[in-house]
């Protein structure tokens, strides 16, 4: 039997694994968090799938995304970083990333955690959304326009109210599996 999945995910296995394994589950590592943020930043403009085709070059790219190294990477790393061809070559991006890592590390002497910072805009556990098609899923909401704010506020970048939206429902902030899909029921149980 087939299962019914988000429409989102259709063919591609790559997509088919990252809907299955990981997007809707809720992140409070603060190594998988930056991870996540930094790739919703690189996605801006374009699509997920591409994103998750070079996720591992990224990975290789950015120290496994290592903030606290990626908050030392100095103008030699940038143009090291703007020659990879295994990933998204944009320099406003790059030096977001870098500037993005300060910002976290600065969350996190605030908070103790980043995570902890995150999740307190929905009181430590995940919104459980009932939407029925793909089509009711929003691009923002009022939730994630708080955290854009707060997180623009604190100095941060590529970190708008859709961004936000996106990392959210990636790491399960929200949960946002249509409630026919699979996933909702497993994921509501996180």
């Amino acid at each position: 039997m087939n299962k019914i999945r988000c429409e989102w995910a259709g063919n591609n296995q790559l997509y088919i694994d990252y809907h299955d394994t990981e997007w809707g589950v809720p992140v409070y590592d603060d190594a998988k968090l930056f991870e996540f943020l930094t790739l919703e930043g690189f996605q801006a403009g374009l699509s997920w799938l591409t994103i998750l085709k070079k996720r591992k070059n990224f990975r290789k790219a950015f120290d496994n995304f290592d903030y606290k190294k990626i908050s030392t990477y100095t103008d030699d790393k940038v143009a090291e970083l703007m020659n990879d061809a295994g990933i998204v070559r944009n320099k406003l991006k790059i030096q977001a990333t870098i500037n993005n890592a300060n910002a976290f590390i600065q969350v996190q002497q605030e908070f103790g955690t980043f995570s902890k910072f995150v999740w307190s805009f929905t009181n430590g556990k995940p919104v459980q959304n009932m939407f029925n098609s793909l089509a009711e899923l929003p691009a923002k909401t009022k939730l994630s326009d708080k955290l854009s704010n707060e997180l623009k506020k604190r100095g941060f970048k590529f970190v708008g109210s859709t961004i936000v939206y996106a990392h959210m429902q990636a790491t399960g902030m929200v949960n946002d599996h249509i409630v026919t899909c699979f996933r909702h029921k497993e994921v509501s149980k996180l």
